[in-house]
């Protein structure tokens, strides 16, 4: 068992994660588990296997390697998570690195250590670090000990969130500490949210209707951010209840952000199914006219996006 939550990857010269280039510090684990979630690879909070078919080379070193006997090319996705014991020694013998450690127990200053380099960037450009997901939330006390670190370089610190957090924990150890956060709201009606993210959303809709009164009282920048997903969350009854309650927050400004499909193949690599990718629509990337109803729904509420 890890000592530190385990971070996923740290990503440099990023433009699409907040204002001016970023660094994205991704963690590892989530409390929701949305069926379409574009980094599937980051739900689970301890280490995992992966294994990319199109890195192979046939070489056979890991199955002369595996004591475990969990690797098989006549297994679908070659590896047997349940006979693995994650000793990591397969992904070692790989020449190709096909198979690979999903997650790194990293420190907070070795964190920091790696996104100081980028500091010339954000001065020059308004960015900072963006801390993501998974949910880092989840890993409160870490979370809040990055964020100190970062700021005490002088660096704009970004969370981006589910919103499935302790309040109370939040305002004591990370709040304080933040420059803005990006806040998603995807599915406004519990019991789908329940179904297709797994968790109800009472909490998520709570945090944000008490963060957002703070931001309007000159509290940290807040903005709200929804995932427009083909059958899921597209649909213009959802899209008004969110519309119309953001609007009751007195939100002027959120974000739509269009799903793509490149996210499915994430799946077979870390040997997971998901009855998503059977759907036609989850292999389409989300239509302009999609996203230009989407778009016109917050505009009639008078939020731009």
């Amino acid at each position: 068992m890890s000592k530190e939550p385990l971070t996923l990857e740290i990503k440099g010269n990023s433009l699409d994660d907040g204002p001016g280039i970023r660094t994205v510090v991704f963690m590892k684990g989530c409390p929701l588990s949305c069926v379409w979630c574009h980094n599937p690879e980051s739900k689970m909070p301890g280490y995992e296997i992966s294994f990319d078919s199109s890195e192979c080379i046939g070489c056979d070193t890991c199955l002369e390697t595996c004591n475990d006997g969990a690797l098989s090319r006549s297994n679908r996705f070659f590896v047997d998570r349940e006979k693995c014991s994650l000793c990591f020694e397969c992904t070692e013998a790989c020449p190709s690195g096909a198979l690979s450690k999903v997650g790194s127990e990293m420190t907070v200053d070795e964190i920091v250590s790696q996104v100081i380099k980028d500091k010339p960037f954000f001065d020059n450009s308004g960015g900072g670090v963006t801390v993501s997901g998974g949910e880092p939330t989840l890993f409160m006390a870490f979370l809040s000990r990055l964020i100190i670190a970062c700021k005490a370089e002088g660096i704009h610190t970004l969370l981006e969130t589910c919103g499935q957090f302790n309040l109370k924990k939040f305002m004591d150890l990370v709040y304080p500490h933040l420059d803005l956060i990006y806040f998603d709201i995807k599915i406004f009606d519990n019991s789908k949210h329940r179904r297709l993210c797994g968790v109800d959303n009472s909490v998520i809709l709570e945090n944000l209707t008490s963060l957002y009164s703070l931001y309007l009282e000159d509290g940290v920048e807040i903005l709200p951010r929804i995932p427009v997903i083909p059958d899921m969350t597209d649909s213009e009854k959802n899209m008004n209840a969110i519309a119309f309650f953001l609007k009751e927050l007195k939100v002027k400004k959120a974000e739509l952000m269009p799903y793509h499909p490149l996210w499915q193949e994430k799946n077979l690599k870390i040997g997971m199914e998901n009855p998503a990718v059977n759907d036609k629509t989850m292999l389409e990337w989300m239509s302009q006219d999609g996203l230009n109803e989407c778009k016109s729904i917050f505009k009639k509420a008078s939020i731009d996006v």
